[in-house]
């Protein structure tokens, strides 16, 4: 098994060329609507963990108001 996949890394090592990677940015049709994307994209990402401490902390919030309001 070791020797099969020893083979098989030298046989795509060798495919492997870097003017393939070159050729590859031609490829990239990058446009005024690519940065906007990529903002798009990554906003919920960033904001999710503030949304989810503010559902957190109102929650928090209304339970010890109700613990407090409780007649003991």
């Amino acid at each position: 098994m070791r020797y099969v996949k020893t083979l098989s890394l030298l046989l795509l090592s060798g495919l492997a060329w870097p003017a393939w990677a070159l050729d590859s940015y031609r490829y990239l049709h990058v446009s005024i609507e690519t940065p906007w994307a990529i903002f798009l994209f990554l906003l919920p990402i960033v904001l999710s963990p503030f949304i989810l401490m503010i559902i957190l902390y109102w929650r928090q919030a209304i339970r010890k108001a109700r613990e407090e309001e409780k007649p003991q």
